[in-house]
């Protein structure tokens, strides 16, 4: 029998499994979401690197996404997340690229530059392998950055998704979506 995998919360110290069940099924409600971005006026940018646009083409599943999806930004390597999203080196050299301080600069840097007012990025080890890093397959970290009159207010997770590659992917971009209202919700702007 096939062991089931699953998605780790990686939280400070241990971690809480999630079945990837339930993560396949918490394909996001595109609609409901496309409705409360549009009820709040919200405009994203996505700044995506191991998900490699996937949250963007999730998003523009819908037809009119142009009224709430402002730029995507796949920024793979090093030095693009560097040049286009004006991520700090020192950030990526003393942090890891899998980290939540570059997500950060991620989703900063994609608000700055953008129109958005809402910034959503990823970064992380989809597999098959990890490379030279210490950092486990499916470790994906996200931020998601919000403006409002110039304040900015940034969120940021760490999950690991178990699964092929593409099923890392797949999940982490279902999952930077569904999380887009509940911190939008924290706030109160």
């Amino acid at each position: 029998m096939l062991q089931q995998p699953s998605i780790s919360l990686l939280l400070k110290p241990g971690s809480v499994d999630i079945d990837l069940d339930d993560a396949m099924t918490m394909t996001p409600d595109l609609k409901n979401i496309v409705e409360y971005l549009e009820q709040h006026q919200l405009k994203i940018a996505t700044a995506e690197s191991c998900t490699a646009g996937l949250i963007a083409s999730t998003l523009a599943e819908i037809p009119g996404c142009a009224a709430w999806l402002e730029c995507a930004f796949v920024t793979y390597s090093p030095d693009a997340k560097i040049r286009c999203l004006n991520v700090e080196k020192e950030t990526i050299d003393r942090f890891n690229l899998t980290s939540e301080e570059v997500a950060r600069e991620m989703a900063q840097g994609a608000l700055a530059i953008s129109k958005a007012n809402v910034a959503v990025s990823d970064t992380g080890v989809a597999g098959p392998s990890n490379g030279d890093s210490e950092i486990a397959v499916g470790t994906v970290c996200f931020a998601w950055a919000f403006d409002k009159n110039g304040t900015t207010k940034t969120f940021s997770e760490t999950r690991k998704f178990d699964g092929d590659r593409n099923t890392v992917r797949e999940c982490a971009a279902r999952y930077a979506i569904c999380r887009i209202s509940p911190y939008h919700r924290t706030l109160n702007l």
